[in-house]
This record gives C-alpha cells, structure tokens and sequence, in this order.
C-alpha cells in the first residue's frame, strides 16, 4: 500500500505590502495599501493588495481604492512594484524548487510542493516546513504561510487557517475534523453566488455538503456537486503540474589518503569544476546553481549550494563560487572528499537571450539550500 501524499502550500503573506514594508521599515505596523493613486477618494483603480493592519479597516484585494481610501484616509498608498515583487517571487520559487523534485507555482505568490519522496511523514513534513519559512524569512526578509496535507485543495485551505505567518497541518485521519467545521466559502472558487446557493440548501459549513445527499448536489450543480462533495470529505485529489529539476552534473573526489593541505583540496576543485564544464558543455547545458560537497576524516559531510544571479556556462563561475563556499570550511579539520556540481539545467537554446549577461563570480544572490546539517554517512 502506498504512503499517503503531502503536499505542502506556500502562499506569501500580504506578498506586495509585505515586500514594500521590508524596503522600508518605517512602514512596519502601519496600514499600507498597495493599488493605484486614490487621488484623496476620487481614484478609479482597485486595491492590489493591502497589509494586516489595513485589513482591520474592512480593506481587501481588489476592493475600489477610493473605498479604501475612505475606510483609512491615514493609510500609506503605494504604486504597484511589478518589477520588484517578480524578483522576489523569482527568489522565493527558486529556494522552493531547491527542496523538490515536484512543484506547481500557480501564482506570483503561492505554490505547490509534493514532498511525499523527501519526507517520510508528517512530524518530518512539518519540521521541513519550519525550515523552509525560517529560510525565506532570512533570505528575502517577509513570512509566509503554509498548509499541509493529503492534497492540493485541503494544502490551500490550511495555508489560509492561521495567516500571517501559519503553519497547520492536517493528517490522514483529521481531514473531516478540520474541514467539516468550516465555512462553505473556504472551499476554493466557492463564490458568493454558489454560497448564497448552499444557504438557500441550508448549508453553511463544508460538513453540511459533506453530509448532504450526492444526488440533491448533483440536481444543484452537475458534475461540480460530486467533486463538491469529494473536497467536503477530503477524497479530492488532483495531480501537480509537475515541474522536474533536471538531473544536476557533478564529480566528487574521495582522497587516497586523508588531506589537510588546503592548497591540495583547492587544486580538486579546480580540477573538479574542469571535469564538471567539459560535462556540462557536451551536453549543451547552463546552469544556475553550483553545488560543493565536502567530507572530514570523521565521515562528517556537508553540502551547500549557491543560485546565480543569471543563468551560465562560464567554467570560472563554478570554481570561483566553489571557493567562496569552501573558504567556510577551511581550518575545520582534515578533509577525506570534495565534491562539486552544477543543477537547475537548461538546454543553452532555450536560455540563448541570456547568456550574453553571464555571472560575475564576485556577486551572488545568496544560499538556496532549505537545510545545511553536518550529517554521518
């Protein structure tokens, strides 16, 4: 019998306010709206997004800004940031696709993860979504919230339980525990219109459908009454649109005998990254991450990994990067094997445009790792 799923979703907390809040703090705790201008009530635009303290005003997405405006006249109204938001959303689905092998981003701000090969159960799901909101939190600076569960739908409705900054998951065998008290328009794309439908029905809560008669939903609403009923129940599955890192290339070194001559080690990198290019440019790849490995002569082995800014096939930006990962290890202890590869791959035609930009070795966006634990092998 096979293990259940779990799948994670990650949705970004108040994503554009809370990036605007993280470019300037000053902002933090007040009530910023993020839209068009409300030229003081008169504006014709929408609200994009707005923070949590904005909410507390009745203010939400996509209500009219000069609402808005007269709802908060005191809050802080920001132009959309497109170009800004996008390179953060670009970091933070670059630190989830490290994490996976299977990953659906379904907007700018939220995605899907299906961790049921990296994980074997749920306590393990839970500590590795710790991780990942702890990395973000560091690497980008705002939170997120995430939902764990058997599937996608029951994923979103928990990511949404404890916003801002929430993590709740739902087993196996609490899925009618935590859905049956909820509210109908919990359920994702259930609308006002299908809502006030259900309470015309006398159902109010997602147990009511759960508890209803299939073939009075089904009179109601077709075919969408049976995967009504199938969500309300948590028996709704659907497949990821499934995103597969390709394989990385990588070459290690296990030592004849133990090293603790640093220039000995950086040699094998730099023949390693050699070995790795040679690879790299017959199978008409580039790449954006460059990956080290390293195990002392006590068996303790660490990996790290650093995203490039751009995508490349520039022999010196694997050595180099490697050098600046492993001048972290450098005086820990005699070293017994070095590894170094190169992931998130792409055939060269499909980056083309990109290859004249290739990356600087003296800039980087930083770690993209989920987790760097010293481990016994």
């Amino acid at each position: 019998m096979n293990p259940p799923s779990i799948i994670f979703h990650i949705d970004m907390d108040s994503f554009f306010s809370s990036v605007e809040v993280r470019e300037n703090p000053a902002l933090r705790g007040r009530p910023v709206i993020v839209g068009s201008d409300p030229k003081g009530g008169e504006g014709r635009g929408v609200v994009s997004t707005c923070s949590y303290e904005a909410r507390e005003y009745g203010i939400h997405s996509a209500m009219p800004i000069s609402k808005a405006y007269r709802l908060c006249p005191d809050a802080v109204f920001l132009p959309v940031n497109m170009q800004l938001y996008h390179q953060v959303s670009k970091n933070i689905m670059e630190i989830l696709k490290s994490c996976v092998s299977a990953f659906q981003q379904v907007s700018v701000d939220e995605a899907y993860m299906d961790v049921t090969g990296i994980v074997s159960d749920y306590e393990k799901a839970e500590k590795l979504a710790r991780k990942i909101k702890n990395h973000i939190k560091s690497a980008e600076g705002i939170t997120c919230s995430i939902g764990i569960a058997p599937n996608k739908i029951v994923a979103k409705i928990a990511s949404d339980y404890e916003k801002p900054n929430g993590l709740t998951v739902v087993r196996p065998d609490s899925l009618c525990d935590f859905l049956y008290p909820l509210d109908v328009s919990k359920i994702p794309g259930v609308g006002t219109k299908t809502r006030m439908t259900l309470e015309n029905m006398g159902i109010k809560t997602i147990g009511d459908i759960g508890k209803c008669d299939i073939q009075l939903l089904i009179a109601k609403f077709g075919k969408s009454g049976i995967r009504l009923k199938q969500i309300a129940n948590g028996t709704y599955s659907s497949e990821l649109l499934r995103h597969r890192l390709v394989k990385s290339i990588s070459k290690e070194v296990t030592f004849e005998e133990d090293v603790a001559d640093i220039n000995v080690v950086k040699k094998t990198l730099a023949m390693l990254s050699e070995q790795v290019h040679a690879r790299l440019l017959r199978k008409g790849f580039v790449f954006k991450t460059v990956n080290l490995k390293v195990r002392f002569s006590d068996f303790t082995t660490y990996t790290r990994s650093v995203t490039l800014s751009a995508y490349s096939n520039d022999k010196m930006s694997i050595y180099r990067t490697a050098l600046r990962m492993f001048s972290k290890f450098e005086g820990m202890g005699i070293f017994r094997l070095v590894g170094i590869g190169v992931s998130n791959l792409v055939k060269m035609d499909e980056r083309q445009k990109r290859l004249d930009d290739f990356f600087d070795a003296e800039q980087f966006k930083g770690m993209a790792n989920c987790s760097f634990p010293a481990h016994k092998e």
